[in-house]
């Protein structure tokens, strides 16, 4: 039975699961992880095409961050930065010559610098939740952002593609490696075609919402067992909770890096993939 079907029967099973998840927890037993715990039942406009769950909460706060933080640091530039303004410029300009302009040179980085600075600020910021004491997670870790941010890639580098060589020979030149014997080609063709057109934002999905996720259930993992072993189990055990929450302060650290190496790989392989693009029939 659907939830729109159910009607009334959901919110009640909701309300019994999570006294039964309370109840448990209060015990000091294993709490098996149910499908809520990773897709949120909605907390505002529920029943509604509109409802949102936690983690689009969090997304939408992330996002306004974001623009807060931009508008701050550029409503009056000054010739000197400072405060935001110098750290903002700093960001902008990493992005600039460090990913747009160092792989599709000035000219082109500079016409697609927009897109690629929009796309790794906006990962770097909804990844940053994931370690925001009462956020706690990326809003990344689902795969709805994700796939929107490699969609946005995709009809970028095919459009770039598209523009300059037309739809056809953009393709072929995609597909077809120059300068192999030509039975090669039968098997060639369909794996450069499923590389290219497939793969790519398959890869670009998967690789930050499973890195995301895989992040959040570590933490959530360390810092539940230090929880588990301070106030649940058994006297002889809390010895071991400055072990799991050192783990967890130093999984933290490491979730820093990963954020900010997940906003460079997804904007990094988008500008590789304009480039590639361009420079479709040049193998």
């Amino acid at each position: 039975m659907s939830d729109r079907t159910a009607g009334k029967t959901v919110p009640a099973a909701r309300t019994r699961e999570r006294t039964l998840s309370v109840t448990t927890l209060a015990a000091g037993e294993f709490h098996a992880p149910s499908l809520s715990d990773f897709f949120p039942p909605a907390v505002l406009f529920e029943g509604t095409p509109f409802e949102l769950d936690r983690l689009m909460l969090i997304r939408l706060l992330m996002t306004g961050v974001v623009v807060l933080f931009f508008v701050l640091a550029f409503r009056s530039p000054r010739i000197v930065p400072r405060g935001l303004q110098n750290i903002g410029e700093t960001a902008v300009v990493f992005v600039k010559e460090q990913i747009a302009e160092e792989v599709l040179g000035k000219e082109t980085g500079r016409r697609f610098l927009p897109l690629i600075a929009t796309i790794f600020f906006t990962v770097l910021f909804l990844n940053f939740s994931s370690i925001v004491p009462f956020l706690n997670i990326s809003s990344n870790a689902r795969v709805g952002m994700p796939l929107v941010l490699a969609a946005i890639a995709y009809i970028a580098f095919n459009y770039v593609g598209i523009r300059k060589y037309g739809f056809f020979k953009y393709v072929r030149s995609s597909i077809v490696v120059p300068n192999v014997p030509p039975a090669l080609h039968v098997l060639l063709i369909p794996i450069e075609f499923v590389s290219t057109f497939i793969l790519r934002p398959f890869t670009l999905t998967v690789r930050l919402m499973a890195n995301m996720l895989a992040g959040h259930i570590m933490l959530v993992l360390f810092f539940s067992a230090t929880w588990f072993f301070l106030f649940d189990a058994a006297s002889w055990m809390k010895v071991f909770s400055p072990f799991s929450l050192l783990a967890g302060i130093g999984f933290t650290l490491f979730e820093l890096l990963v954020i900010f190496l997940q906003a460079y790989v997804f904007a990094l392989l988008t500008a590789v993939y304009i480039s590639l693009a361009q420079h479709a029939a040049d193998h």
